[in-house]
């Protein structure tokens, strides 16, 4: 291939990355306007459509750790080709799903597909592109992820307003079948590779067992007895699978996530100080929209666009994080912004009718960059200190938290509103539901003051 031909196929490989990920990227944020629209459409309560997000999110964390295996066993083209065709079948049966059920068994198809997108498009740029050009490549895909979140709520709420719901999924088939066309036209066909080691489907297996029933087990305590029953049990479930797979690491010679990721403080204070944070922050993109719209009467529109200044603060605040961190420390640092995060969540329970619009903007606009910051600094200090033998795995195993505390938060926002609507009634318990999700997120301080004391001690050392 000369070198013009190669600058051709590489800038199409961007734009194919770019496609996948915006695609990725905006179907996490355009579902949630849309909700109470597809909640009346299927005869459902609005909060009864937490599965359909919930299931789109656990089922992309379950499968992420699978994509970089399935891209050294059958090559990033193929790969990626069967991501994005996947995708959009689900897309078409999440677009003709009579029922709930079938509308969350479309998720899963979905997610399925999505968890590839970004993890085999990043290692399709990784393998095409060297230096500081693989660093220029990764900034122009990364830009397509900001671009989703951006418009997301808004092309949601407007779909939803000037045609129907179906109309968020409908539009990722164009959009899907240009990317095949592209993949097959643009991509290379890769050599054949040195088979990888065989894929440790026992971890595989047991991580899924442990984040399904932890999420169906926070899903469960809002009714009887029989009900707290099935709960605890989908816990001790849970529990067991997250211990079984510590000596089933150490007797593999490679296991799906090795052990000694977990050697690194940073990276164990890290995980668990993102995953309890983002439970809080992922509360609010589910939780907003539905009291926009069912408790203060916006129209879907209008409610997608009161999104816009948290993805607008948060694009434009993303710069300022490294200065902060540089002057105030990782733990100083995110102790302070954790703060502030947990108290923008709370301050949307003031959210009521009458409640001034400039203050609101302002409002979201705070959680927007501080929540941007957060994400990250947090980002950052968990994996900074793991060597390049344990990136691939540590970035991996970052990613399927990351899309856990997704599924979390939404299945926590909702669970809470549901719990107390039938003790103090909607409007309270939407309020109660913020300050709680907000309380959740400031636990989260503790773990990243923990970092600081981490830190100075091994200064000491």
């Amino acid at each position: 291939m000369d070198s013009m031909e190669q600058q051709t196929s590489q800038r199409a490989l961007l734009w194919i990355v770019a496609a996948g990920f915006f695609m990725q990227a905006l179907d996490t944020t355009i579902v949630n306007t849309a909700l109470p629209a597809m909640a009346h459409s299927l005869g459902e309560r609005p909060l009864a459509m937490q599965p359909v997000v919930v299931a789109y999110s656990l089922t992309m964390a379950m499968l992420t750790p699978s994509s970089g295996w399935l891209a050294d066993r059958f090559g990033t083209r193929r790969v990626y080709f069967a991501a994005i065709l996947i995708f959009a079948i689900g897309s078409a049966f999440c677009a003709s799903a009579p029922t709930l059920g079938a509308l969350v068994i479309a998720r899963i198809v979905q997610g399925a597909g999505g968890s590839m997108l970004l993890p085999i498009g990043r290692l399709a740029v990784l393998r095409s592109f060297s230096g500081e050009a693989y660093l220029s490549a990764l900034a122009f895909v990364s830009i397509s992820g900001q671009i989703g979140p951006l418009i997301g709520p808004t092309l949601g709420g407007w779909l939803v307003q000037v045609t129907s719901w179906h109309w968020i999924f409908l539009i990722n088939l164009p959009i899907g079948l240009v990317g095949l066309f592209a993949v097959r036209r643009f991509l290379p066909v890769e050599r054949a590779m040195e088979a990888p080691p065989p894929f440790d489907i026992a971890g595989f297996a047991l991580l899924s067992v442990c984040m399904v029933a932890f999420s169906l087990a926070l899903d469960a305590p809002a009714g009887s007895g029989h009900r707290i029953g099935w709960a605890l049990g989908l816990l001790a479930l849970s529990l067991v699978a997250a211990y079984a797979y510590l000596p089933h690491a150490r007797r593999r010679a490679q296991p799906l996530f090795p052990l000694s990721l977990f050697e690194s403080e940073s990276f164990r204070l890290g995980l668990i100080g993102n995953l309890v944070a983002r439970v809080g922050s992922s509360a609010v993109p589910f939780l907003l929209p539905l009291l926009l719209q069912l408790q203060l009467g916006y129209s879907p529109l209008h409610s997608g666009l009161m999104m816009l200044p948290v993805a607008i603060a948060g694009a434009l605040s993303k710069r300022g994080v490294m200065p902060l961190v540089r002057r105030f420390g990782y733990a100083g640092f995110l102790v302070a912004n954790t703060l502030l995060v947990g108290a923008s969540i709370i301050g949307f329970a003031a959210l009521a009718p009458g409640w001034p619009l400039p203050v609101a903007l302002l409002q979201l606009a705070v959680f927007g960059a501080a929540n941007s910051l957060q994400f990250a600094a947090m980002n950052s200090v968990t994996l900074k200190d793991l060597d390049r033998r344990q990136a691939s795995s540590g970035n991996s195993l970052f990613s399927m938290a990351q899309m856990l505390a997704m599924g979390l938060g939404v299945t926590v926002g909702g669970g809470l509103v549901d719990l107390f609507t039938g003790h103090v009634g909607a409007v309270v318990a939407f309020r109660l539901a913020f300050v709680s999700v907000g309380v959740i997120t400031l636990l989260s301080a503790a773990v990243f003051h923990r970092i600081g004391t981490v830190t100075r001690a091994h200064s000491a050392g």
